[in-house]
């Protein structure tokens, strides 16, 4: 865990890098029970360039690859759902059988109606609710090829919230017309991935490694216990590796914070926890334990116990104010990560909406961030979308296609492990020693050279005047 004991006189923030590597304990090939709900978009906008024809073959695919025994469900949506395998509702075990009637249903699927995600997603959650073991790892597959136009924002925020903490669901943008902001919100929820597909015809090989990837998940449900000192309270949890997201939602477990943090597989991920505080509760000088941090796991009785070290946090208040006091490397780094990502989807936002000026300028913020970085992936799609200007400057290519745009913006938070030698150790060169506060929320920007409020996303271009460093 990285937890800088220091804090400055003036801070009212406390922040924790947590990095949980993840191992299988059980035999090998052991793998707990699995149900997969693959989830098809049929809306008339399919019908064109033989789109569901090579769509229903990514799927039969998809339902080939899944081991005898899975759970499987098939939901064809438009501006309904509807579960088209098993045909009697809830979920039917994979076996040979299975899946000659489940291609077969797939198949008769015509295109028709319009965009609802949400409902599909609630649909989903019917099927995996007819699951009653706890211990069942529940996995769903979507792909649209539009925007979620037959149902409102607020509809779809109030399925995803419902869904939260009950499956994981990958999401694929296929073709050009889909929104990045929609699916990064689906994936952000339902802790998946979201994926351009710009070429239908890759839709095949893409599902067919997502369900198997997907058997790989050996922990049903992971959460992230923080057991608070009073003083402190929690600001935000985010994932920031592999992918980032935003981990609002918390429950309360017997007395600790829990945050859900999906199913997981054998890998890496890390968290970032920041706690707020009221700086005149905390002694100078003085050792204050912030929290306690526990990683747990969901048993096969639907209990919940400890599957990690508890980590403490621990923080000293310091005489010094301001800027005195340094930020560690590696959230320097993060806030670095995270400025690359919101300045990807600013471009590509602008470049949409015709702002070719502002389009520009965020590309070459990103770059340079890239570049600061070593973030040789977000480096070439941000190179992909580029060119040369009349003034030797890169600037965004005026003849990339909308679906090149969208991908910018979906890969945007897609980070990684940082290279050794790449780690960050202060602010980017000819940065300012003042800090920076938003007009929108009043919050004061923790990296000097920050272009956007990490509190609550606002462009910092408009920013009130820099704090002087001794201000309180």
């Amino acid at each position: 865990m990285d937890a800088p004991t220091d804090l400055a006189f003036d801070a009212q923030r406390a922040d924790a890098l947590v990095t949980v590597r993840a191992r299988s304990v059980g035999p090998p090939g052991a793998r707990p029970p699995a149900a997969e709900v693959l989830i098809m978009d049929r809306s008339l906008s399919m019908a064109g360039r033989r789109k569901l024809d090579e769509a229903k073959r990514a799927v039969c695919a998809a339902i080939d690859a899944l081991p005898d025994g899975t759970l499987l469900g098939v939901v064809a949506g438009h501006h309904e759902a509807q579960v088209v395998y098993p045909p009697h509702g809830g979920l039917a075990p994979v076996d040979a059988a299975a899946r000659e009637a489940a291609k077969r249903h797939v198949r008769s699927q015509l295109p028709e109606g319009g965009t609802a995600i949400g409902t599909w997603l609630a649909r989903a959650d019917r099927l995996f609710a007819s699951v009653a073991s706890p211990a069942v790892v529940r996995h769903a597959v979507l792909y649209t090829d539009g925007r979620n136009e037959h149902e409102t924002p607020e509809q779809l925020g109030e399925v995803l919230a419902a869904c939260a903490d009950r499956f994981v669901c990958d999401v694929r943008g296929l073709g050009e017309d889909w929104d990045h902001a929609e699916l990064l919100r689906i994936t952000e929820a339902l802790h998946g991935t979201a994926r351009a597909v710009l070429d239908i015809a890759d839709l095949t090989e893409d599902f067919t490694g997502l369900v198997r990837q997907a058997q790989h998940l050996v922990v049903p449900r992971v959460y992230l216990g923080l057991r608070l000192n009073e003083r402190f309270h929690p600001a935000f949890v985010r994932q920031t590796r592999p992918v980032e997201a935003e981990l609002t939602h918390h429950q309360t477990h017997q007395g600790e914070i829990h945050v859900p943090l999906g199913a997981w597989s054998p890998e890496t991920r890390q968290y970032q926890v920041s706690l707020r505080f009221d700086p005149e509760t905390l002694a100078v000088d003085e050792r204050q334990r912030a929290a306690r941090i526990t990683l747990h796991a969901e048993r096969p009785d639907g209990t919940r116990r400890p599957c990690s070290q508890t980590q403490t946090m621990v923080v000293v208040r310091r005489a010094t104010p301001g800027y005195g006091i340094p930020r560690s490397a590696g959230l320097t780094r993060v806030e670095n990560e995270r400025e690359l990502g919101m300045a990807m989807r600013a471009c590509a936002d602008a470049r949409q909406r015709g702002d070719l000026e502002r389009a520009d300028r965020e590309l070459r913020l990103a770059l340079r961030l890239a570049e600061d970085l070593g973030d040789t992936v977000r480096l070439g799609l941000l190179r992909a979308v580029a060119a040369t200007g009349p003034d030797g400057l890169p600037q965004v290519r005026r003849d990339a296609s909308r679906g090149e745009l969208q991908r910018l913006g979906l890969e945007s938070t897609r980070t990684g492990a940082p290279p050794v030698d790449a780690l960050v150790t202060g602010p980017p060169p000819g940065a300012g020693t003042g800090r920076r506060r938003c007009r929108g929320c009043g919050a004061t920007a923790p990296v000097a050279a920050a272009r956007y409020c990490e509190a609550c996303g606002h462009p910092l271009d408009d920013a009130v005047d820099d704090v002087p460093e001794d201000a309180s």
